[in-house]
């Protein structure tokens, strides 16, 4: 049974706010995981500098030799250099990182979209996601077979916040989940919040079909001092597995006292039209005491 495993990390922030020991860490876990593939759903930098994005070049060199979805979040967007932000605001992530803002990347069982969210010259903080993007999404869903699992990847939310913690979604929000179901999308991987969120954009979009919402699977910050809400001073990975019948999300917390990584949280979700075995005994993984 063919089964895809993808590691879902975010909002990395090389700068003052990184964390070399746990991007450590990290590097050692990665090679543990048996993955397919490995996304990073953007804010690579902390305030876009030249020195920053060639350290997470060399952050990414040294990882396996994987397959890798990477786009750009806002904070890899020139802040306070006006003319840059303006008139170039991905010259230096393209020349350093991928020269694809929007990438495409099929792995084993899986077709991952990636979508560039960050609206330099309309928004500081927020993002954006255009019609011609989502014209994107549906080419490059309609050329794969029925069967693939859809992915789509973006920094920026879809969904507000699930906590007291203050957001805002994207403006057409709502206007992309519901060309996404349309589109048969079974996931979205995203960051900028800081803090980790597992669910469905059914907790918030009732959407055309209500039987076959997205799965919104949200990254905190993987290796800087950033966290929010929950996950404050914390960082978190995803690890995705897309099997036949299932969808499955096992969230990792980085412990400081054992210096690892451990697995804290399992998420199951059948495929749409699918028969769910619920006797998941076997792969659960241990539930980590903090």
């Amino acid at each position: 049974m063919m089964s895809t495993r993808i590691l879902h990390i975010s909002d990395l922030h090389f700068g003052p706010p990184f964390v070399p020991e746990v991007a450590e860490v990290l590097l050692q876990t990665i090679p543990t995981l048996d993955l397919d593939a490995i996304v990073v759903s953007g804010d690579l930098t902390q305030r876009a500098k030249r020195h920053q994005f060639e350290e997470a070049r060399q952050f990414f060199d040294r990882m396996p030799n994987l397959p890798m979805l990477v786009i750009p979040g806002n904070h890899d967007v020139a802040l306070w250099r006006i003319y840059e932000r303006f008139f170039k605001p991905h010259d230096l992530y393209r020349e350093i990182i991928s020269d694809n803002l929007n990438p495409i990347l099929k792995v084993g069982n899986v077709i991952l979209v990636g979508l560039d969210s960050t609206a330099p010259r309309r928004s500081i903080s927020n993002g954006r996601i255009h019609r011609n993007q989502l014209r994107l999404c549906e080419k490059a869903f309609a050329s794969v077979p029925e069967d693939m699992v859809r992915i789509v990847v973006a920094h920026h939310h879809f969904a507000p916040g699930h906590d007291r913690v203050f957001d805002v979604a994207m403006p057409q929000a709502r206007r992309a989940i519901d060309c996404f179901v349309e589109q048969k999308v079974e996931m979205i991987l995203g960051g900028h919040l800081h803090r980790s969120y597992i669910g469905s954009s059914l907790d918030f979009f009732p959407g055309h079909h209500r039987d076959r919402g997205v799965i919104i699977t949200q990254c905190g910050t993987t290796t800087s001092s950033r966290g929010k809400g929950r996950e404050r001073d914390e960082n978190t990975f995803n690890l995705i597995e897309a099997g036949s019948q299932a969808l499955t999300v096992t969230h990792y917390l980085y412990f400081e006292e054992k210096h690892k990584f451990e697995p804290i949280s399992k998420h199951m979700f059948p495929r749409s039209g699918r028969p769910f075995d619920t006797d998941t005994s076997a792969t659960t993984p241990p539930v980590a005491n903090k």
